[in-house]
């Protein structure tokens, strides 16, 4: 569930990240050629102011005056000469363009003017400044008519595109580009962050929830959609907490009122007079006390009301490894973690009891060992009995099922024993494993979260 919330956070990110990028890509795309497009009317109002200026200058000095004004033009960066009339202007694009219609407004609708482009022109100018050997590059050429009816010719050399990062500016506009991006980069985190932390929330109380049903339930604030989200999970852990508590509290009254009349019929069972149907119906009654007494450690081990405390795994172990062999059982510890774990006491105490009963009543002694892997205790008790079928190796964890080997009132039980234990288990955050060894015998894996290192505390 976590990996879950995780992959979505940084989808989100990714995607945020990915938007703003392409959003800013396209609007500085936009603005570019905002910016050319700007960048290219003014150099279109600069040349047609310049060419109204000469025109008019022109217009107004007599015939022989205007060689000497011709000839001053070149000095402000085109040529320019007096032609015949409009059939000399050959080739020139007289229709509607941008210089055209700019000039039509500035010289009036009654002039013929006219645009040619010429590709092979050598500029005489570099940077604004003469250059000593001239570049190849592309002229405009514009023919306008006097009032006199002659043409003015002008060359003009077209100016190039303005440099966007030239020189020293470079490096700097990349660092801004750069840095830019990284602010984006950090709000985008931020908004996953914040989108994503209702998900981690309730990912964080799903996994509670499995260890603890009474985990206080989610705080239903925020926006609309994670209020009914936190809502339902709420409501989902308050039925699975009635319907653990029904059906706890059913299995512990049933098998406490079968207590009643099995004594009672135990008292009875004195007065029957013949030994051998006697000693028959108290075994009877002996696999059906035994039965109730399981089925309330199923309920109990069901049970989350009991209060979890950090709790010295060697000692416990050690104890009840003790009392089994006080019991006169054959049973022998080995290894140390000097770990601490988190749990209830009467449960866990509970499982490791049954596990080693198990391991004796099934295969005829324990040998029970502790270690420390991976921050986990690792409980293993290994038994000399025929093993289980691999087909069953899981099966033997479901409530009242009983190999077909120990279905005999001397050896076969309940057929709780291991589920009990398992539910301990779990409980603790804990695992069960069992497998066949292979010079024979069954071994159980219990592991259980140790504490990290530190002073233990209760909870």
């Amino acid at each position: 569930m976590k990996d879950f919330a995780g992959s979505i956070g940084n989808r989100i990110f990714v995607l945020l990240l990915a938007g703003i990028v392409v959003a800013i890509a396209a609007t500085t795309w936009l603005a570019s050629n905002e910016r050319k497009s700007s960048l290219r009317e003014l150099r279109y109002q600069h040349l047609a102011e310049r060419i109204e200026q000469l025109v008019q200058a022109v217009d107004d000095i007599p015939a022989e005056q205007r060689a000497i004004v011709l000839q001053a033009a070149a000095n402000f960066g085109f040529e320019a000469n007096i032609v015949g009339d409009m059939n000399d202007a050959a080739g020139a694009n007289a229709s509607s363009g941008p210089v055209i219609d700019l000039l039509q407004a500035r010289l009036g609708t009654e002039r013929k003017i006219a645009v040619q482009r010429e590709t092979e022109c050598a500029s005489p100018y570099r940077d604004g400044r003469l250059a000593e050997a001239p570049r190849r590059e592309t002229c405009r050429v514009v023919y306008v008519s006097l009032h006199d009816h002659s043409l003015l010719r002008l060359r003009l050399h077209q100016p190039g595109e303005p440099p966007v990062l030239r020189g020293r500016g470079a490096p700097y506009g990349l660092q801004y580009i750069a840095l830019f991006l990284l602010l984006i980069a950090m709000l985008a985190y931020l908004v996953a962050r914040m989108a994503t932390r209702p998900i981690r929330k309730l990912a964080q109380a799903a996994a509670e929830l499995g260890r603890d049903i009474d985990h206080p339930p989610l705080p239903e604030t925020g926006p609309t959609e994670i209020r009914q989200a936190a809502h339902a999970f709420n409501a989902m852990q308050a039925r699975i907490r009635r319907q653990i508590q029904h059906r706890t509290h059913m299995l512990a009254a049933i098998t406490h009122d079968l207590q009643t009349p099995l004594t009672r019929m135990r008292l009875r069972l004195e007065k029957v007079a013949d030994p051998e149907l006697q000693q028959k119906l108290i075994d009877d009654l002996g696999v059906m006390h035994g039965m109730v007494r399981e089925g309330l450690d199923l309920a109990r081990s069901m049970d989350s009301s009991e209060k979890i405390q950090a709790l010295d795994i060697d000692s416990l172990l050690d104890s009840v490894c003790a009392d089994a062999a006080d019991a006169g059982q054959d049973v022998e510890l080995e290894g140390n973690t000097r770990a601490f774990v988190m749990a209830q006491p009467g449960a866990l105490r509970r499982c490791l009891t049954n596990l080693i009963d198990n391991a004796c009543k099934y295969g005829q002694l324990a040998r029970v060992s502790i270690a420390l892997e991976q921050q986990r205790v690792a409980i293993r008790i290994r038994d000399r009995g025929p093993g289980i079928p691999e087909s069953e190796l899981e099966s033997v964890f479901d409530p009242f099922y009983r190999l077909e080997v120990s279905r005999s009132r001397d050896t076969g039980g309940t057929g709780l024993g291991l589920t009990i234990a398992l539910n301990i288990a779990e409980n603790h955050q804990g695992s069960l494993k069992l497998r066949n060894l292979p010079e024979g015998g069954l071994e159980v894996l219990l592991e259980l979260p140790a504490m990290p290192a530190g002073k233990p505390r209760a909870s």
